[in-house]
């Protein structure tokens, strides 16, 4: 018996080849000890009572592994992920407790010490284009920690930050609506 392989079919053998080792990688899940290097938010699951004893005004829990900021309301009815942009380093990246301060539309950004000493030219920025804190940000009680918004898309899902959880301005925004003063953020 003759077998008759068409064009056709040799193309849908070749694709199968290519896809299949792809489609099984796609299938394996990344440990969440584990840093993730790609320009991509891989959500991980969070549930507010790993992190709280109650809702109180809310909580945030900005998860730097997979780069996702996790929202649940007080009255715990809505519950918000967004993809973040990271700290470039563990040394920059504070880890544990701490809550939302002050919130302001139009931040003003200035260097912090540290910066200043690796970038002695850098200059404090007013609220606008050039701004790295985008239109909305919220401060947290410790120094110069903010989750605030940014002008550059491209830092989103990134470690782009000296220690701070960036946001698409759209998100911030949304989230700055959301969020009262006095939520409980956790960093993670």
């Amino acid at each position: 018996m003759t077998q008759n392989v068409s064009r056709r079919h040799l193309l849908a053998g070749a694709a199968a080849t290519l896809i299949l080792p792809a489609s099984a990688r796609a299938q394996e899940t990344p440990r969440t000890s584990e840093r993730v290097t790609r320009n991509t938010s891989s959500f991980v699951a969070q549930d507010w009572r790993d992190h709280f004893d109650t809702l109180g005004a809310g909580a945030i829990v900005c998860d730097t592994a997979s780069r996702a900021l996790h929202f649940w309301s007080g009255d715990g009815q809505d519950y918000r992920v967004y993809p973040t942009s990271v700290p470039k380093t563990d040394e920059l990246t504070r880890r544990g407790y701490t809550r939302v301060v002050r919130k302001k539309v139009g931040p003003s950004w200035t260097p912090t010490p540290s910066q200043l000493e690796r970038f002695p030219d850098w200059k404090p920025i007013g609220p606008g284009p050039d701004n790295p804190l985008g239109t909305h940000a919220m401060y947290l009680d410790w120094p110069a920690y903010l989750i605030h918004g940014t002008h550059d898309t491209r830092k989103i899902g990134r470690p782009s930050s000296d220690g701070c959880i960036g946001l698409y301005n759209e998100k911030i925004e949304e989230l700055f609506a959301l969020t009262p003063i006095g939520t409980q953020v956790r960093m993670i």
